[in-house]
């Protein structure tokens, strides 16, 4: 019997989609070859119905004012148990999970997209890419890694790969900054020796800078590397629809556990680091600087809105003298990003090669 502590932590959810094949009765998947519904076992494929209204098919821009949820999600206590539809069978999973296998029988199930005190995805990308498209992608990948060893090159072989959805906000913000900054221009001191010398002409300037951010991207989950998911972006975002179960039968996925109010705040930071770059730009252009300082500007963020969008990753591994490199393949592009093994004779040899072109370039330059 489970104990009580345990229970407590468990809820029951339902299934929002477990079909099964009409020709054989195994569990149909999401193809993404065909972007159809598909039996691995007897090749039986159906297409995924389409919504009616035109507006319906692709994600829909939410109210952030609106939004009730935006806190994180806890996904270090919560679990949850679900009953198969095919062999009836209970499994516990995490909370944050919303699709999967049975492990019993291995039907495809995808749980609610929601739970208590959550949002819903109201959008996803689906995969395009297929498991051997990512191998094919990944051999092109690592054999393009100059530093890595030949060895490694040859004989890295993927692990079996697993696709996954995985959880992303995207917010939409009509920006509005007022600034303040020094510019300098450059001149060239001719003293009466015939010696030059560079000084820059100060100038203050102030101004008013406004832009529309469109989809800013910031993932919604804090289990996989930040750095390698930054790697295999970006996405085509437009090429969204409105999320239907169907899209996630086969694949594992996750409901978000970074909230939407901290990826509100961390995208505020990046728009911010953007603007500054932006304003910057905007400075030089208009009173041709050669360089720009003490930039200081304050921004209001009106109609904000975000979409919740489930992104697809093929995840695998590969072994490589007792040691794994993990990497991911971007489910819609094909980018690939991850670790590879590093040979510290290549690092040395193009060292060595860079300081020797600098003293090259150093001594022609010494000579004139």
């Amino acid at each position: 019997m489970m104990p009580t502590q345990d229970a407590e932590n468990l809820k029951q959810v339902k299934l929002d989609f477990d079909a099964e094949c009409p020709s054989c009765s195994a569990s149909i998947e999401f193809n993404p070859a065909t972007g159809k519904l598909t039996c691995p076992y007897c090749g039986y494929e159906t297409e995924i119905a389409a919504p009616e209204k035109r507006e319906e098919k692709v994600a829909q821009e939410m109210d952030f004012a609106k939004a009730e949820e935006r806190g994180n999600f806890n996904w270090g206590v919560e679990k949850k148990t679900v009953i198969c539809k095919s062999c009836a069978a209970e499994t516990i999973y995490d909370a944050l999970q919303v699709a999967d296998s049975c492990p019993y029988c291995g039907s495809n199930q995808v749980m609610e997209a929601s739970a208590k005190n959550t949002l819903a995805p109201n959008g996803v990308c689906a995969f395009e890419i297929t498991d051997k498209q990512a191998g094919e992608n990944f051999q092109s990948w690592i054999k393009g890694k100059w530093f890595t060893p030949r060895a490694a090159k040859d004989s890295a072989k993927p692990d079996s790969f697993k696709g996954v959805y995985l959880p992303y906000w995207t917010f939409d913000t009509k920006t509005s900054s007022r600034y303040s900054a020094r510019y300098g221009r450059h001149r060239t001191v001719t003293d009466k020796e015939g010696n030059t010398r560079t000084e820059t002409d100060w100038y203050s300037t102030s101004g008013f800078y406004q832009e529309f951010i469109d989809d800013h991207l910031i993932s919604a989950t804090a289990r996989y590397d930040r750095n390698m998911m930054r790697k295999v972006e970006p996405f085509n975002l437009l090429n969204n629809k409105a999320y239907k179960p169907e899209y996630v039968s086969g694949f594992l996925s996750e409901r978000y556990s970074i909230g939407l109010q901290d990826g509100w705040s961390q995208a505020k930071r990046e728009i911010s680091n953007h603007l500054d770059a932006q304003i910057t730009s905007k400075i030089r252009w208009e009173h041709h600087a050669d360089v720009v300082s003490g930039l200081h500007f304050s921004t209001i963020h009106d109609d904000i809105t975000y979409k919740y969008l489930m992104l697809p990753i093929w995840l695998s591994s590969f072994r490589y003298k007792e040691k794994v490199y993990r990497f991911m393949v971007n489910g819609q592009t094909g980018r690939v990003g991850g670790d590879a093994p590093i040979s510290p004779l290549r690092v040395t040899f193009a060292v060595i090669l860079a300081l020797i072109t600098i003293a090259i370039i150093w001594y022609f330059f010494m000579s004139e």
